[in-house]
């Protein structure tokens, strides 16, 4: 085989392995940034804590109550 198609064709499997390698990162950061704000983000709001107290156990019955 001669050379120069051989250089082109490494220059192409480079040049794919950077695009992928960047499509992987974009990718990456994406899901961290969609991670970390869901780890930010309150669980629950005030209104919905008071609409569902939480449950205590009932030391005589063993059932869980509000």
């Amino acid at each position: 085989m001669p050379f120069l198609p051989q250089v082109v064709l490494w220059a192409a499997g480079a040049v794919g392995a950077y695009a992928l390698a960047r499509l992987i990162k974009r990718e990456y950061d994406r899901v961290n940034e969609e991670l970390e704000a869901a780890q930010l983000s309150p669980v629950a709001s005030k209104a919905e804590r008071e609409a569902h107290p939480t449950l205590r156990r009932d030391p005589n019955t063993g059932v869980y109550r509000p």
